[in-house]
């Protein structure tokens, strides 16, 4: 947009931006994914894998129908883009084009029939569950059918270049984020694939690594400029301090990085800390038996618990 609103195509990248455009729409390819793999990113069953490779099939041929599109583009002159960058206008095409052109389109209604089967294996998945999974099923339906809604009026609206149809489709890619804010949502509120532990080791270790690397960097300009230590002799003696400190320093960040971001593992450490002191003073055995099952049920929410216990004799 940049270059041929402003510069007026003066730029050799603003023609590849141009042609890379058409790989957004593997963000739609990954929606889709997304949708039928949700929420433990496995097929339904083997007989799935029938319907996935046909999907896959589309979204190539409609992909490379973009990229034809974009390609011939490229070669108008002067070449006019709207607001989201997209041209304005497409060449008329002949021959191969022409024929990848019809068959992209109907490729990409039938990436939207794909989607739909999708949402309704979810959908027919939701009337089954209960609890949990099916809290993660109702974001991510929600967010599907508004993608899928949105899509529609994209492709039915594609082909116009009138101001109404551009804030048409403006409306329609807002509508198009609501999958991944839906999926978001699921994944955040009910803890999917250990996502707390994810965001708190993935906080605690740049945590980690940024005051390691300013104690590095303040120890070898103290002995450097402050001291009389030579180079070699102050880079090495900062490693050995940094080495020495990253486990403690690292227990340290996590310990606070969890009471924040991982309270599960936070928790359940308080739980079993406490639940070890009582057992200290503890010699009724079917207390501690039924002390034992309750800190259990809390820190890991099992299914069932079963203890067995060992008679002497």
């Amino acid at each position: 947009m940049l270059d041929f609103r402003i510069h007026h195509g003066a730029w050799l990248l603003g023609r590849v931006a141009v042609l890379l455009e058409a790989a957004e729409f593997l963000i739609a390819v990954l929606s889709g994914l997304a949708v039928l793999l949700f929420p433990d990113g496995r097929l339904p069953s083997r007989r799935w894998r029938w319907v996935l490779w046909p999907y896959l099939a589309c979204c190539a041929m409609f992909t490379a129908h973009q990229l034809i599109d974009q390609a011939a583009a490229i070669g108008i002159q002067p070449l006019r883009v709207d607001l989201t960058g997209v041209p304005l206008s497409y060449p008329d095409q002949a021959g191969f084009a022409a024929l990848v052109a019809h068959l992209g389109r109907a490729a990409g209604w039938l990436i939207l029939g794909f989607w739909l089967i999708f949402v309704g294996r979810q959908v027919a998945s939701y009337q089954r569950s209960a609890g949990v999974r099916r809290q993660q099923l109702k974001w991510l339906i929600g967010g599907a059918v508004s993608c899928a809604i949105a899509t529609a009026v994209t492709i039915v609206t594609g082909t116009d270049t009138s101001g109404i149809a551009q804030v048409v489709q403006d409306a329609a890619d807002l509508g198009a984020a609501a999958l991944p804010v839906g999926i978001g949502v699921g994944i955040v509120k009910y803890r999917l694939y250990d996502i707390d532990r994810i965001i708190s080791r993935t906080l605690a270790y740049a945590i980690v690594t940024g005051l390691l690397a300013g104690i590095y960097a303040g120890l070898v300009l103290l002995a450097t400029d402050v001291l009389p230590f030579s180079s070699p002799v102050a880079v090495a003696g900062s490693t050995l301090v940094v080495a020495v400190l990253f486990h403690p320093l690292r227990r340290q960040v996590q310990r606070m990085v969890d009471r924040r971001f991982n309270r599960a593992r936070y928790d359940a450490d308080r739980m079993v800390a406490a639940f070890a002191a009582r057992l200290k003073d503890a010699v009724d055995l079917d207390a501690v038996r039924d002390e034992l099952a309750s800190v259990v049920y809390r820190t890991l929410e099992p299914a069932h618990v079963s203890v067995w216990i060992r008679e002497r004799g």
